[in-house]
């Protein structure tokens, strides 16, 4: 199998999956519990947050573990409880539901043909807003947006920041103290973690209502029994994410590089984002008269895994929200076809894709 889906799910880390192991070993214990077992199981868990803490760059009070990237983002959209919110065209569909669950009306920003966010209609809408929510990184795509710049608008129009940061922590250098958000959101499984695991980041003093009322975990900000393992799964994989990046960074854009220049070569291909920062392993193309299912059966079929754009939105008919936002027509946008590296893809990997796409861009294309 050649894995080029990591946006979707990034590898388990060797060393996550270790600690993961380690914790489970220690036997049944809730860590609100005031035996020694469960002293023990809260000793692991503070570890864990200060260990994650340490590797985004904030305290770990800052820090709330969640479920997920989407209960984050849940959490800090609707727990904020912003009047009306401002949210750029093309986020993710976690943060789209999240804003309709919070009933506030929500006024969208638009990007240009290369995913680019305009700035100036985001200073149009912020007055009056309530909440402004902007992406570090589209999964789409693997666009970057510039949110110091983003947070220092905000900052000026006295409105709080939600960062969803779940595709760039990992592939990123991320210190959320220097963001200036008020809240981000991560999630495990992106990163080399586990699944079910997450955290939210909300700065001291920032607004926040809990959505889950019962226990008193989580400082009362998130009420449910803490998933033990799974944090300290998530603390290992940050920590060897945030040691490993320097050089996993660059050696993963050389190999995205390496089959976007086989993308481009193929007739009727066009890469999406390109001419903007992206993320390092992300690429996002269409091909002229094929839809995302024949590509991806067919690379299937050959033991390649890729992505339709989101892998919230796979098996849906309609094209790309976000490839429509950028002003992709509606008949491209429903071939768009996301490739996502990680760490542990090759040269040989990366040569067979390359190999193999036109082939099967011919064979599926109704134009073909």
């Amino acid at each position: 199998m050649i894995y080029l889906d990591a946006n979707a799910t990034a590898p388990l880390h060797p060393a996550a999956r270790a600690a993961i192991l380690a914790a489970l070993d220690e036997g049944p214990a809730n860590a609100s519990s005031i035996h020694a077992a469960g002293q023990r199981a809260r000793a692991r868990l503070d570890g864990a947050r200060e260990q994650c803490a340490a590797a985004l760059g904030c305290t770990p009070r800052e820090l709330i573990f969640t479920s997920g990237g989407t209960e984050s983002d849940a959490l800090a959209i609707r727990g904020a409880q912003p009047g009306r919110v401002v949210i750029t065209a093309v986020e993710h569909p976690a943060v789209i539901g999240a804003c309709k669950q919070s009933g506030a009306p929500v006024v969208r920003v638009g990007v240009d043909g290369n995913g680019r966010l305009d700035l100036d209609a985001l200073d149009a809408a912020l007055p009056g807003a309530g909440l402004c929510s902007a992406m570090l990184a589209n999964n789409e795509t693997g666009v970057i947006f510039p949110v110091e710049e983003i947070a220092l608008r905000c900052r000026a129009r006295g409105v709080p920041l939600h960062v969803d940061a779940v595709q760039a922590v990992g592939k990123l250098p991320v210190r959320l103290s220097e963001l200036g958000a008020d809240y981000v959101a991560v999630s495990g499984h992106k990163l080399g973690g586990p699944h079910g695991i997450g955290l939210l980041y909300v700065r001291r003093g920032a607004r926040l209502t809990p959505l889950q009322i019962g226990g008193h975990q989580e400082e009362g900000r998130r009420a449910g029994t803490e998933n033990l393992a799974g944090a300290v799964g998530l603390a290992t994989a940050l920590r060897a994410a945030a040691a490993e990046l320097p050089e996993t960074a660059q050696r993963t854009a050389a190999l995205r590089d390496r089959l976007e220049a086989a993308v481009r070569a193929v007739p009727g291909a066009r890469v999406h984002g390109q001419g903007s920062p992206r993320l390092p392993n992300t690429i996002c193309a269409t091909f002229d008269g094929c839809e995302s299912e024949a590509l991806l059966a067919a690379l299937d079929l050959e033991g390649i895994c890729a992505s339709g754009g989101s892998a919230c939105s796979s098996g849906t008919l309609e094209p790309s929200p976000v490839l429509l936002a950028m002003g992709v027509e509606p008949s491209r946008a429903r071939g768009a076809l996301r490739f996502s590296l990680w760490s542990g893809n090759t040269e040989a990997e990366i040569d067979r894709t390359a190999a193999l796409l036109t082939g099967i861009v011919a064979r599926v294309s109704c134009r073909g």
